[in-house]
C-alpha cells in the first residue's frame, strides 16, 4: 500500500523527492531503469526544492547501488550528503569537546561518591551506539520477550541533559556535565523518577522496557547516576560497515555527523574512546557490549548472553524476533521483520576506493573497536 501511494505521488509530481526517497527507505523496493531515468531527469530540472533534490539524490544512490553501479551510487550519495551538510551546524571539533567534557567531569571520584544514589528501579534497558549498528535488531530481540516492552528512540535522557545545561549554553558549554557534581542524592533520585514517569506513556504492562536512543552513549554517566540499576547495552558494528551505512542513510532528523565521511569517522572514533572511558570508571560488567557480527553468526548464543545480562529467562520468541508484531520506526524497520541474514555485511567494499577520508578519520578505531 505504501509503494502504491508513493508511486501515485510521483505520477502526480515527478519532482516530489520525498516520495522517491520513501520508496528507497523501504529498503525492500527495487527501482527500475525507468525509475532511475525519472530521478535523473528530475535532478536535471531546475524546479525541485532544495530538500527534494536531497531526497532524490539519496534515492538515486540506492537505485544505482541495487543495480551494481557503485561509482554512480557513490556520486549520488556524496552529492546528497554535501547538500544536506549545508543545512547542518555540526562540527567535529565541537563534538570532540563534548566528548572530552564527559571525561573531565564524570570522574571516578564522582561515580564512587554517588554509589547508591539515584532511583533504584531496574525497568529501563538502554541500547546505545551509533545509528545503523544493529541496535534495532537488539531492540526487536528484547521486545519479543514477554517481560519487555519495546518502545521508541526515547528523547527523555537527552531532554534531561539539555535542561541541566541551562540557558547559558553558548557562554558555559560545560555546565552539563559539570553540574552533575553539584547535584544532591535527592536530586539524582528525582531525575530518575522524572525519567520513569516521562517514559511511562510509551510502555505497556511489562516490568521492563527498552530505550533505543543511540546517542545516549554520550550520557552514560548521567544514566548511571540517576538510574543505577538500569541495563546498558552497547551495540557495536564493524566501523566501515557502520559508518558507510550511516553515510548513505538520510535520517528524518538529527544524526548530523553522518553527512560527511570525515565527520562520521571522527564521531565513531570519539564514540569508541568514550565507551572505553565508561568501561574504565563504571563497575565491572555495568555495560554489555554486543558485536553485530556475533549476533549474525551465533544468534541463539548472543540472545542467551543478552538475556542473562538483563536477568531475564530465555524465551524462544527472542530467536523468532522477526515474527514479533510491533511498530518499528527506524531505518531498519523492514530488515528486522526478516530472519537473520548476513546480506548487510561488508557492503563498504564496493566503495573502498572512495573511503580514504573515512579510514583516515577513524584512525586506530579502524581496527580496535
Amino acid at each position: 500500500e505504501a509503494i502504491n501511494s508513493y508511486r501515485q505521488a510521483i505520477a502526480i509530481d515527478p519532482l516530489h523527492g520525498d516520495a522517491w526517497y520513501g520508496l528507497a527507505n523501504l529498503k525492500t523496493y527495487r527501482f527500475s531503469e525507468a525509475d532511475i531515468a525519472g530521478m535523473t531527469q528530475a535532478l536535471n530540472n531546475t524546479s525541485p526544492s532544495f530538500m527534494s533534490r536531497i531526497h532524490i539524490l539519496f534515492a538515486l544512490g540506492k537505485a544505482h547501488e541495487d543495480a551494481g553501479s557503485y561509482d554512480l551510487a557513490f556520486a549520488a550519495y556524496e552529492d546528497g550528503n554535501e547538500l544536506k551538510k549545508r543545512q547542518a551546524r555540526y562540527t567535529s571539533e565541537q563534538m570532540q569537546i563534548e566528548f572530552a567534557a564527559q571525561k573531565t567531569h564524570c570522574t571516578p571520584a564522582l561515580i564512587a561518591a554517588r554509589s547508591g544514589a539515584g532511583n533504584p528501579a531496574p525497568d529501563p534497558i538502554f541500547i546505545v551506539g551509533l545509528p545503523r549498528a544493529g541496535s534495532t535488531l537488539l531492540e526487536q530481540i528484547l521486545a519479543s520477550h514477554s517481560q519487555v516492552d519495546g518502545t521508541l528512540e526515547l528523547p527523555n535522557i537527552l531532554s534531561i541533559a539539555h535542561r541541566l545545561r541551562g540557558r547559558n549554553m553558548v557562554s558555559d558549554r560545560e555546565r552539563y556535565p559539570r553540574v552533575l557534581n553539584e547535584l544532591s542524592d535527592a536530586d539524582l533520585f528525582k531525575l530518575g523518577e522524572e525519567y520513569l514517569e516521562g517514559t511511562r506513556i510509551h510502555r505497556g504492562s511489562a516490568p521492563f522496557f527498552t530505550d533505543k536512543m543511540p546517542n545516549n552513549f554520550r550520557h552514560i554517566g548521567l544514566i548511571h547516576l540517576i538510574l543505577p540499576n538500569a541495563k546498558i547495552i552497547d551495540a557495536r558494528r564493524n566501523p566501515l560497515d557502520c559508518c558507510w551505512s550511516g553515510f548513505k542513510q538520510l535520517f528524518a532528523e538529527g544524526q548530523e555527523f553522518t553527512y560527511g565521511l570525515r565527520e562520521i569517522g571522527d564521531y565513531f572514533r570519539g564514540y569508541v574512546d568514550l565507551m572505553n572511558y565508561w568501561d574504565e570508571i563504571l563497575p565491572e560488567g555495568r555495560i554489555l557490549k554486543v558485536q553485530h557480527e556475533d549476533v549474525l553468526n551465533d544468534l541463539e548464543g548472543q540472545v542467551r548472553r543478552i538475556l542473562d545480562y538483563c536477568e531475564l529467562p530465555f524465551e524462544e520468541a527472542c530467536i523468532r524476533f522477526h515474527e514479533t508484531d510491533r511498530p518499528v520506526r527506524t531505518a531498519s524497520s523492514e530488515q528486522v521483520r526478516q530472519p537473520i541474514n548476513t546480506s548487510g555485511l561488508a557492503q563498504w567494499r564496493h566503495y573502498e576506493k572512495h573511503l580514504g577520508p573515512l579510514k583516515d578519520a577513524l584512525g586506530p578505531a579502524l581496527n580496535t573497536y
